[in-house]
């Protein structure tokens, strides 16, 4: 399958899926085995997993360093990653290697221990990045986490 083909089928593969499974971390992913779903995850003849979306959700990681070669070594195209859930972990930054993966459309992050709102504005480097969760972190308290919404009362008619 060549690489344009693989990028407009692949978004309806499974996830490779690391859920649950108390990894601390990334290089932990080389060793353990993905959650197996419903339909199996296809490889490719390199035996790297053919998705784009890599679930990390409720583990302990706290931080994600290696985590470019840990992805490198699973997908045989980690450049088209569209889908990371990193939910329900012990972050407490926006690691900049995420910003290396510009497909990257979904980034959920929310459970985490993110406390500085600034720690988001490293994500505006993803130009497809479309969905992005971060409830249940610290950075909820500070001020300017969600901007008051303009709401117009309706004028009652003389």
């Amino acid at each position: 399958m060549n690489k344009r083909n693989y990028m407009n089928t692949s978004v309806q593969e499974p996830p490779l899926d690391y859920s649950f499974r108390s990894i601390h971390v990334t290089q932990d992913l080389l060793s353990e085995e993905p959650r197996t779903g419903l339909r199996p995850v296809r490889h490719a003849k390199s035996g790297k997993s053919m998705t784009q979306s890599l679930w990390l959700n409720n583990n302990v990681l706290t931080d994600l360093r290696d985590f470019n070669h840990a992805v490198s070594q699973l997908l045989e195209h980690p450049e088209n990653l569209a889908w990371i859930d990193l939910s329900f972990n012990d972050l407490t930054s926006i690691d900049p290697v995420l910003t290396t993966f510009f497909n990257l459309s979904v980034l959920y992050l929310h459970g985490n221990s993110i406390q500085r709102l600034g720690e988001v504005n490293k994500l505006a480097a993803l130009p497809r990045l479309r969905s992005l969760t971060l409830h249940g972190n610290p950075i909820e308290e500070e001020k300017g986490y969600r901007a008051p919404r303009s709401v117009e009362t309706p004028q009652r008619p003389p």
